[in-house]
């Protein structure tokens, strides 16, 4: 695993636990050897992991379109910004940039990337390893509601399982770098899912 994009909020939130949470996340990668890829802001979870992993000596990829860049959230501080034309270019270019994927808290620009990647990964998109980062409880809601959807028949087992999630950095990334690309029947073949997106 060389690279793993990193899904955050744009604010830091209410708790001191987030914040801390990213910068632990930051040293896992770096003692990992694994480049961030992630959304090019400056602010937020998004700035503080970033500047972490920069601080500590790791590669950072930001991806940004042009109009947030124009507002000055862009980080010019990093290994390397790409500047794409809009919301859909970002998500792809993060998307192939990278071996892996980790959700921290955030908003529902941060769920919007989780739920389209995981999407992605049930339609047969791709096979690359997704991963949860419950700080402090923070997706536990989310954890037992895709249970619920489970239960109630709208997503199978096996799907449900394709969203790792930890509250420990560490081991987390641990699981993706174990994790296999998953067997369980796509709805569409690869040649298929490679025309649609």
């Amino acid at each position: 695993m060389k690279s793993l994009c990193v899904y955050c909020g744009s604010s830091i939130g209410r708790s001191s636990a987030y914040a801390h949470a990213a910068q632990r996340l930051a040293k896992v990668l770096v003692q990992g050897h694994i480049r961030l890829v992630y959304g090019g802001g400056n602010i937020g979870l998004m700035g503080i992991i970033a500047d972490e992993v920069m601080r500590l000596g790791g590669e950072v990829t930001g991806v940004i379109p042009k109009a947030l860049m124009e507002k000055e959230v862009g980080h010019h501080g990093l290994t390397r910004l790409l500047v794409v034309k809009d919301m859909h270019e970002r998500k792809a270019t993060m998307a192939n940039l990278s071996d892996g994927f980790i959700t921290m808290p955030g908003g529902i620009g941060t769920l919007e990337e989780l739920f389209e990647i995981f999407t992605w990964s049930q339609l047969g998109f791709h096979d690359k390893p997704i991963g949860l980062l419950n700080v402090d409880g923070f997706y536990s809601g989310l954890i037992n509601f895709i249970e619920h959807v489970v239960r109630e028949g709208f997503l199978k087992p096996m799907q449900a399982s394709l969203l790792m999630h930890d509250s420990d950095p560490e081991t987390l990334v641990q699981k993706l770098k174990l994790a296999k690309p998953d067997s369980h029947e796509k709805l569409l073949d690869s040649s298929t899912a490679a025309k649609i997106i």
